[in-house]
């Protein structure tokens, strides 16, 4: 028994197995309680409408289990008599912890109210995947920025002082990784401006495909052949971009040319022709369809049609109509299609040389 009467730094031996027999038990307790409390949690959280318990039981599962050996042994060492110091660094350390553990709580949270808006807003709107990818990407890094600056400050470090470092070197950074902060801000515009969100059908320049992703740094495009397309964020801000997924109709422009042998009755009887083949398309309306050029070996006409729908394939159907159509009439009418020729007219008689007279 004389064993543990014996002077220990801050107490006796005794007071040592106490204080760290009560940490041990508070650290155990509170290790076997926690999937406990979170198995009662969870149930009780899929009975109720409200998400706010859901976000309370993902926040559990996010407690570290050195948070709960650092709480259980500040709680113990209030057992001893510690110097101030050594108190105070004790405490210091707790703090932190405990800051920590908030960032992680916080965090957690976070993203469950992230996960749960990405769900409600895919099914309306194709492009809040990007958006609250970006806002998770911002939202954390501002959460642990402040985490971490109160518990600095909570240890006595100058925060000031930091943060005015930081901004020193946050532009020493900054011209190193310029190229990286560029295609970051670009994909901040993609997301705040919205020229294309996921879904969307586009042709960038000579490359075309549907939008699958939109990164911090990159957008991946899937091409009609398959392959995977893969654009800068700032280089593609910078091309000229058709988005065809925006498209409510489609203005179609093509032309015809007939054979110069057409007399003007057939001319004038060729554009009610058209008309009529357009009108019989229930998806398209008819603008126009004029005999307005005289061609090198044609007589060209030009139709402009109006496609009531966005889709490619609804327009390719209705243009082989049309362009069969126009055969069948055009046949029936007697007026050919015309194709490049060359006529060569010859002004002086051609003269043909007399055979020469055989050798002997």
């Amino acid at each position: 028994m004389d064993l543990l009467i014996l002077p220990l730094y801050g107490g006796t031996v005794y007071d040592w197995i106490v204080a760290l027999g009560l940490s041990v038990a508070i650290a155990l307790g509170v290790y076997l309680i926690k999937p406990l409390l979170i198995r009662r949690l969870s149930a009780r959280a899929e009975r109720t409408a409200t998400q706010i318990d859901d976000g309370i039981v993902r926040a559990l599962r996010a407690t570290r289990v050195w948070l709960i050996v650092v709480f259980a042994a500040s709680l113990g060492s209030r057992y001893l008599e510690l110097p101030d110091a050594h108190q105070r660094l004790l405490g210091s350390i707790t703090a932190v912890a405990m800051f920590l553990q908030l960032g992680f709580w916080l965090s957690a949270m976070f993203q469950f109210w992230l996960d749960r808006s990405r769900e409600r807003a895919l099914a309306s709107n194709s492009g809040a995947a990007t958006s609250l990818a970006a806002i998770g990407f911002i939202g954390t890094a501002v959460l642990w920025t402040v985490v971490l600056l109160v518990a600095l400050d909570n240890l006595g470090v100058n925060i000031t002082a930091a943060v005015a470092g930081l901004g020193v070197g946050g532009i020493a950074v900054a011209l190193a990784v310029q190229n990286i902060l560029g295609d970051l801000f670009a994909s901040l515009s993609i997301i705040v401006d919205k020229p294309f969100v996921i879904g969307d059908f586009v042709i960038i320049d000579d490359y075309m495909g549907t939008v699958q992703h939109v990164g911090l740094k990159t957008t991946r495009l899937r091409s009609l052949s398959g392959e995977q397309l893969v654009f800068s964020n700032s280089d593609l801000l910078k091309s000229r971009l058709r988005n065809y997924k925006q498209m409510q109709e489609r203005r179609v422009v093509f032309s015809f040319g007939v054979l110069y042998d057409t007399t003007a009755e057939q001319l004038e009887r060729i554009p009610e022709i058209v008309r009529e083949l357009v009108a019989a398309e229930t998806t398209a309306r008819f603008d126009r369809a004029h005999f307005f050029k005289f061609g090198e070996s044609s007589l060209d006409f030009e139709v402009v049609y109006i496609v009531l729908s966005s889709e490619y394939n609804v327009y390719m159907d209705i243009q082989q109509r049309i362009n069969l159509g126009l055969m069948r009439e055009l046949a029936a009418l007697g007026v050919g299609f015309a194709y490049p020729t060359r006529t060569l007219r010859v002004e002086t008689p051609l003269r043909i040389a007399p055979d020469a007279p055989a050798s002997a």
